[in-house]
């Protein structure tokens, strides 16, 4: 077993050859008269962290504000499970965002713990 130490900050190391940086990705717009919540209310992070992940989450908000701010970032590493969920859809280096995020479909609610399930209706409901 190799006990060595990981080489010191500022000194030139191996990379892997295995190793490359995420591609560049363009968010843009499309839906804009879509219904859904803000990207900044915080049912996004509620309710859309029990189907999607906390990490894919902050990819979509990252995704969404690039978009607005018209730049590119960095392929998320979430991307294809965003876009599993029809929450995103991509064409080579672009990648379609809603200016707000859907509202969680009969499918996706029946995924939720009962209490978070009443809790989103609650919230839609009033």
């Amino acid at each position: 077993m190799s006990m060595d130490a990981a080489p010191a900050s500022g000194t030139t190391a191996a990379i892997r050859p295995t190793v490359r940086p995420r591609p560049w990705v363009a968010p843009i717009l499309f839906e804009l008269a879509a219904r859904g919540h803000s990207p900044d209310d915080p049912a996004v992070r509620r309710f859309w962290t029990a189907i999607v992940g906390p990490s894919a989450v902050a990819d979509l908000l990252r995704l969404t504000a690039a978009a607005v701010a018209g730049r590119r970032v960095r392929e998320p590493l979430r991307l294809a499970h965003l876009a599993a969920e029809g929450l995103v859809h991509r064409s080579g280096s672009i990648v379609l965002v809603r200016p707000t995020i859907p509202y969680l479909s009969p499918a996706q609610l029946r995924r939720m713990k009962p209490t978070l399930r009443v809790e989103y209706n609650d919230l839609i409901a009033s």
